[in-house]
């Protein structure tokens, strides 16, 4: 059995203040719920305040990002030993919002994925197609690239405690969201590839996500996929009622 895994990717919304009193009222909501694990991901500026608003408990903090350099003249940029340091557990890499407004890169994420790795972070490493791919029946090719690129060359051994989370970017923040079948079928394709290039029992120890417009309405139904392994989620994540629902779903 693969734990699910429910994480919240708040993007760049809340100030510390606001974050603390999402926790306020989400925390107790969630008390009770032992079979998921639970990410946060918050701005960097708010991750102290988070994580000291968790202390003890079942949730866990990642970070939204992180440098692929152990250190240096980066400003702006944040490094893989200061998250550690902080008490961060998670950071997603290659977001396709890094993608697409930042310019990452396939490489780039391969790069920060054996940085994450060396630190022991769990790297929530994100892949997925724009429309135009999906509709010119380029989704195999596109997804098999991107996972094939960023666990490239690492050794098998090391890749334990990836996650993967599959985003259709024609999905994020459109309100449109594939449909059950579709995700798992791209997740049966994502599995495949893992297998083919790392190894069967790193395939089917993988916990593939979904992230596209999960929300409270469609979240079991997406989660009663055999081959989703949990979501990540952004909008509906930013209310703790909402979120909590989702975390209910799985």
């Amino acid at each position: 059995m693969r734990t699910p895994v429910i994480a919240a990717n708040w993007k760049m919304y809340k100030t510390p203040t606001e974050a603390e009193s999402f926790l306020t009222a989400f925390l107790p909501l969630v008390r009770e719920q032992t079979k998921s694990e639970i990410v946060l991901c918050p701005p960097a500026i708010d991750l102290t305040f988070v994580l000291a608003g968790v202390q003890a408990g079942s949730v866990r903090v990642g970070a939204q990002n992180m440098h692929f350099a152990e250190e240096g003249a980066y400003t702006g940029e944040i490094s893989a030993a200061m998250l550690t340091a902080l008490g961060v557990t998670h950071v997603i890499l290659g977001h396709s919002e890094r993608r697409q407004y930042f310019a990452e890169t396939d490489e780039t994420v391969h790069r920060k994925l054996i940085t994450a790795l060396k630190h022991r972070l769990t790297p929530i490493v994100c892949i997925g197609e724009r429309l135009e791919e999906r509709e010119g029946g380029e989704t195999e090719e596109v997804l098999t690239r991107q996972i094939g690129v960023a666990i490239g060359g690492i050794d098998p051994a090391q890749l334990a405690p990836m996650i993967v989370a599959y985003e259709p970017v024609w999905a994020i923040g459109t309100g449109k969201t594939a449909t059950p079948e579709m995700a798992a079928d791209a997740h049966r394709l994502i599995r495949g590839e893992v297998a083919r290039l790392a190894g069967k029992s790193v395939a089917e120890r993988l916990r593939i996500l979904y992230g596209g417009s999960v929300k409270p309405e469609n979240a079991a139904t997406l989660l009663g996929q055999p081959e989703i392994d949990g979501a990540l989620v952004g909008g509906a994540s930013l209310d703790p009622q909402s979120f909590a629902k989702i975390v209910g779903a799985a």
